[in-house]
């Protein structure tokens, strides 16, 4: 149970819930409903089990040979363990993902429940054998950042939000480009690892240091995009700001001094939670405008 409730990474739970949450109250103008309680639960803690579940075990190789693993940013099952355990972490992710996901598809709308499809596919093709988005340059940043948009949006969906307003797109569009960012500049921490386990990712192809610059200029485009939110939502824009500066932090890092930039990533794990205290401020003040 230690192993299951690790590979689920509780200190993250906040992050998928939260945007779920959050889009769904402020859509619905403060409803509270059997969705909204289902909903949150789903994506605080089997939604993560699914997502970070799959990952530890078909990364187990890798994850072996990182010195970050095994704490706040991952569980790791001993090589001695690894069958027993890896196998009570996928059937705890199937059990516990199935009842939620039955009652939310039955709830919802064909538009609902098509959003709701695709997210929970991409959390398993980011890791499952014979897709491994997390492997394909880019895509795997993308797909990344989907984990975390990907509640919102449904929240957004299931209860009929305008997706076009401009209360709503420019928030999308910036938390990809935030997510993208976040994950690329993740990857560069696992350079030296993820090659010695033979696993691809952006930064793996394009270098360490590369991989710090686009991150670092996602997360300023990601700005400029939510500067065009109506008052009080535009001030969100300088949210994206302090991420860009951490990264750029580790501008000179190489593909074999790669570990360093964990430092940047321990930041980004605290950074969140500041960002999302003042996302709630923002969020309370132009509901209450």
């Amino acid at each position: 149970m230690r192993a299951v409730l690790a590979a689920s990474r509780p200190f993250s739970w906040v992050n998928t819930a939260y945007p779920f949450a959050a889009g769904y109250l402020v859509a619905t103008g403060g409803r509270v409903d059997a969705a909204l309680v289902v909903g949150t639960l789903y994506f605080l803690i089997p939604y993560n089990l699914l997502m970070y579940g799959i990952n530890d075990v078909f990364d187990h190789e890798s994850d072996l040979r990182n010195p970050r693993k095994g704490g706040i940013e991952g569980g790791l099952v001993a090589r001695a363990e690894a069958r027993r355990t890896h196998r009570a972490i996928l059937w705890a992710a199937v059990g516990s993902n199935l009842p939620f996901l039955v009652w939310l598809l039955a709830v919802a709308d064909g538009a609902a429940n098509l959003v709701l499809v695709a997210v929970v596919f991409l959390v398993v093709a980011y890791s499952a054998p014979g897709l491994r988005f997390k492997e394909k340059p880019f895509l795997d940043s993308f797909t990344s950042a989907m984990h975390f948009v990907g509640p919102l949006l449904y929240a957004l969906v299931l209860v009929g939000a305008p997706l076009g307003s401009r209360s709503v797109w420019p928030v999308l569009v910036a938390f990809v480009l935030w997510g993208a960012a976040s994950q690329a500049f993740g990857a560069v921490q696992d350079v030296v690892a993820d090659r010695a386990g033979g696993i691809g990712s952006v930064a793996t192809v394009i270098g360490a240091r590369a991989t710090v610059l686009v991150a670092a200029g996602a997360y300023v485009v990601a700005a400029a995009v939510l500067a065009v939110l109506p008052w009080p939502g535009w001030l969100a824009a300088v949210l994206p700001l302090p991420y860009a500066v951490n990264v750029l932090r580790f501008r000179s890092v190489t593909d074999d001094d790669c570990e360093r930039a964990n430092a940047g990533w321990r930041a980004f794990l605290w950074l969140n939670l500041v960002t999302g205290f003042l996302v709630t401020m923002l969020l309370i003040a132009a509901t209450w405008r």
